[in-house]
């Protein structure tokens, strides 16, 4: 009855737990996004980056930064990069134990700031990505616009998320040429004049060249390429400038077009606070599930969520297999399916201790603790092999079964306590995370491991050989049983049991 209300409390522990991919550690980096309006010049956005790094430098608790401002300026307005209008800040805090306050005391500083755009400043990721991430999907541009603002929009409102953003809405500023009516009478038309723009300030392609064994593109450049709108407006075409046929203004652009399926695809991501990200990903997927898309569009949760339960997943099998392999093993060693049956109890509760210590120490159930799971179970069982293997030795000798369980608990408890006493001695240093940067995957895995082996040390030395001398004077009384009956029906008489053999199964063995 004990062992069975152990077993529960077992499985009652399970939704208690906290649980993530892989623990963040401890935070030394912060990272800081700043957006200004698309169209911002460079030499505006350094300007609005200067205000920032005042703050960090005024900072007690950071040590240095780095900052990129914009990406490649006027090229930009031509695909991809960032544009001139966003910078991005690489902080380094002096103290780890000071992260929170830091970046309290930063963000406050920043909302004090007058035109510096929007901000916003998340942890720098630990092992991985540790971002929150749900695709939308849709054949429809409008639509997929719609359904992406609506599913960033209710992110949004979990409380334990920060740093929602949707790869849709964000934007970098392009060139737009449209050819007015004086562009057909000059003989250009609005294909023609994009392919002329985008060679003023990119070049034209002319073909290839072989260099040093390696072929390298050719392109033809101006000596002065337009640097600027007013000199793209004043590029000569002939007889009219560019800016006389057409109208050329900055518009915004998105930063990428993603299809997934033959669909048109939007990432919105976001970064969970704390370290229950289980918790955080089930409020999510609630909340995606109740939300009300537009029709044609589709949501689905993936990011660290998705590699979460995958690896979860993985794990779990892993620890079936490993059981499974145990245990043949344990009947090819035996010559029985019951005596490996009883070793492999002690699997269990060592689930026990570990996750009643994961419990206590407050720490989550991620990766590196499922792989401490798996570990137990060849730990674990090592303990009860040798116990049950001199009970077996004793039997062997004579003893009866009471006799054999009692003298090899005796003989075993201490090499047994032992054992477990210095492997969980040995790995201290991993549960208290004093074994440096490596401790978001060491401290999880000892605290596993230190739990598991308390708890399983214990029902090694009391269940198994209770177990073990149940399930043995219950196979001896058969075996008599059935020999008397076969002895009566051949008509001979039952031979009296020997005092040795008359032993009654034990209470509190």
């Amino acid at each position: 009855m004990i062992a069975a209300a152990v077993l529960l409390s077992t499985f009652a522990m399970v939704p208690l737990l906290k649980t993530n991919f892989f623990d963040a550690g401890e935070q030394e980096v912060l990272t800081v996004k700043q957006e200004l309006e698309p169209g911002t010049s460079l030499q505006a956005a350094d300007e609005a980056a200067r205000k920032v790094e005042q703050v960090l430098t005024d900072d007690k608790g950071v040590k240095d930064y780095q900052v990129t401002v914009g990406s490649s300026g006027f090229m930009a307005a031509f695909g991809g990069g960032t544009g001139s209008n966003q910078a991005s800040y690489q902080v380094t805090l002096k103290d780890a134990a000071d992260y929170e306050d830091a970046q309290n005391r930063i963000d406050e500083a920043l909302g004090k700031l007058d035109g510096i755009g929007d901000t916003t400043i998340a942890a720098g990721d630990g092992f991985g990505s540790q971002d929150l991430s749900v695709v939308v999907k849709a054949s429809d541009g409008d639509v997929l616009k719609k359904a992406a603002e609506a599913v960033r929009t209710e992110v949004a409102t979990i409380k334990d998320v920060t740093d929602v953003q949707s790869d849709l809405a964000q934007s970098v500023p392009r060139i737009s040429v449209t050819a007015n009516d004086k562009a057909a009478a000059a003989g250009f038309d609005s294909t023609t004049l994009g392919g002329i723009v985008a060679g003023a300030v990119r070049g034209t392609p002319a073909g290839t060249a072989t260099l040093d064994d390696t072929e390298r593109d050719i392109v033809i450049k101006s000596a002065r390429p337009a640097a600027t709108m007013a000199e793209l407006k004043a590029l000569p075409l002939g007889p009219v400038k560019l800016g006389d046929i057409a109208a050329v203004e900055l518009v915004p652009g998105p930063v990428s077009m993603t299809r997934i399926d033959g669909q048109r695809a939007a990432t919105i991501t976001a970064k969970p606070v704390g370290d229950n990200t289980g918790a955080v990903s089930t409020t999510l997927a609630s909340k995606i599930d109740a939300l009300d898309l537009p029709e044609g569009a589709t949501a689905t949760i993936g990011g660290v969520s998705e590699d979460q339960n995958e690896a979860f997943m993985q794990l779990g099998l892993a620890m079936l297999a490993a059981i499974a392999i145990v245990f043949m093993l344990l009947v090819a060693t035996f010559r029985s399916l019951i005596q490996p049956l009883i070793l492999l109890v002690s699997v269990p509760f060592a689930a026990t201790g570990a996750l009643a210590l994961l419990l206590i120490t407050g720490t989550p159930l991620g990766v590196p603790a499922m792989i401490g799971m798996l570990m137990l179970i060849g730990i674990v069982v090592t303990n009860a092999i040798v116990l049950i293997d001199l009970i077996n030795q004793y039997r062997d000798r004579g003893l009866g079964i009471v006799e054999a369980v009692i003298e090899g608990g005796r003989h075993r408890f201490r090499p047994i306590l032992m054992t477990a006493l210095a492997t969980i001695f040995a790995l201290l240093p991993m549960a208290l995370g004093v074994t440096g940067e490596g401790g978001f995957i060491s401290q999880p895995l000892g605290v596993v491991v230190i739990g598991g082996l308390i708890s399983s040390t214990l029902l090694t030395l009391l269940l198994v050989p209770t177990l073990y001398a149940m399930v043995e004077l219950r196979k001896e009384r058969r075996a008599k049983k059935k020999a008397a009956k076969r002895a009566a029906k051949a008509g001979v008489p039952a031979q009296p049991e020997p005092e040795e053999a008359r032993e009654t199964e034990p209470s509190g063995v």
